[in-house]
């Protein structure tokens, strides 16, 4: 009775240990997919298409005293009119190396922002919503009014916004931030063309297909990059993002040229030159001339003659007779003695039965630990035969 009793405990703690696994496992996908679907966006990678202000594929047009704070280039058109009255602060670059570079670099960047997933659809209208970090898929965006970003908190927050045909802003429309979000991690991705109303105040970077125009008076903290159409400039302000500061070019050049440069030439030359040169000459001369000369002359006449004669009778009887035979008799004869006889009695008395015991101990152990073990397990066997029967 008892071994069919444990052996039904058995099956039935077998189903209840799957379970709990099975349980455990489920738990673990749900966290690692929860915490997955919470990940932060990662930025969208300009590339060297971040220098640039404005970039366009067929010509820049413009109108008006338009300020661009960064770079302004055009590929593979070649044509950048109406600046002036328009002001680059930074280069022009026209159907060259650079400006294809940097056309190559968007269409990435372009591909990687319609590419993101998860995204969250939303309707046309942008105006009044507030939204925060994530990436949103519109037919045609539209924004009249006011569209609120909330980055929660985190200043690296990414925005995309995966717009499958136009992008049209109302006559002073604009975006705003709340809880430190940036507008270099702003990327409106447009799949044809972008039209910014009159007076708009805009944010991010603009990333369209074809084309892209900004009526008069509109301002983009960010960056206005057409792939194969023309931008269309009117009185514009185009702000640097503010987080384009700390990018890797301003910082590897000034910090490898100073460094390098001042350090190793003061520290060489002033110190091999000074040390080396009046250390030798001022102790080499005066020293070994006037030495030399007057000690030679007057030590050898007068010392040797009296000094070699007195000196060598006294001194070789006196002190060979009394040093020979006090010393050799009194060293040898005590000195082999004690020695020899008191080792080997040391040496012996750690031999004696105290090593041979020791070296039963662990036999007599191992023996009782048996005996203990058989004896229990006669016993274990005895008690179950009893039970069963």
């Amino acid at each position: 009775m008892t071994v069919t009793r444990i052996r039904h405990l058995r099956r039935a703690a077998m189903p209840a240990l799957a379970a709990v696994a099975a349980a455990t496992a489920a738990a673990a996908v749900l966290i690692v997919s929860g915490t997955g679907a919470s990940a932060a966006e990662a930025p969208v990678g300009l590339g060297t298409a971040a220098n640039f202000s404005v970039l366009a594929g067929s010509e820049v047009t413009n109108t008006g005293p338009t300020i661009l704070e960064q770079s302004l280039g055009v590929h593979p058109g070649s044509q950048a009119t109406g600046f002036p009255p328009g002001s680059v602060e930074g280069e022009i670059h026209l159907a060259d190396d650079v400006a294809l570079q940097a056309k190559n670099d968007l269409t990435t960047a372009y591909n990687d922002a319609a590419g993101r997933t998860p995204f969250t659809n939303r309707p046309s209208e942008l105006g009044g919503a507030t939204l925060t970090p994530g990436v949103y898929r519109i037919g045609a965006a539209q924004l009249t009014g006011q569209l609120t970003l909330d980055s929660e908190n985190d200043p690296a927050a990414v925005f995309i916004f995966q717009i499958a045909s136009t992008l049209v802003t109302a006559a002073n429309s604009r975006v705003v931030f709340i809880n430190g979000a940036s507008p270099c991690n702003v990327y409106w991705q447009v799949g044809s063309s972008a039209t910014l109303g009159t007076g708009t105040r805009f944010v991010g970077n603009i990333l369209a297909q074809t084309s892209i125009t900004m009526n008069t008076g509109a301002t983009l903290q960010g960056r206005a990059l057409a792939q194969t159409g023309a931008v269309t400039l009117d009185t514009n302000t185009i702000n640097t993002p503010a987080c384009l500061q700390p990018t890797g070019s301003p910082t590897t050049t000034p910090t490898g040229t100073p460094t390098g440069q001042p350090t190793g030439t003061p520290t060489g030359t002033p110190t091999g030159t000074p040390t080396g040169t009046p250390t030798g000459q001022p102790t080499g001369t005066p020293t070994g001339t006037p030495t030399g000369t007057p000690t030679g002359t007057p030590t050898g006449t007068p010392t040797g003659t009296p000094t070699g004669t007195p000196t060598g009778t006294p001194t070789g009887t006196p002190t060979g007779q009394p040093t020979g035979s006090p010393t050799g008799s009194p060293t040898g004869q005590p000195t082999r003695t004690p020695t020899g006889i008191p080792t080997p009695s040391r040496t012996q008395l750690p031999v004696t039965g105290a090593s041979g015991g020791g070296a039963l101990v662990p036999v007599l152990t191992g023996l009782g630990s048996l005996a203990v073990g058989t004896g229990a397990s006669l016993l274990f066997l005895y008690r179950r035969r009893n039970s069963e029967s």
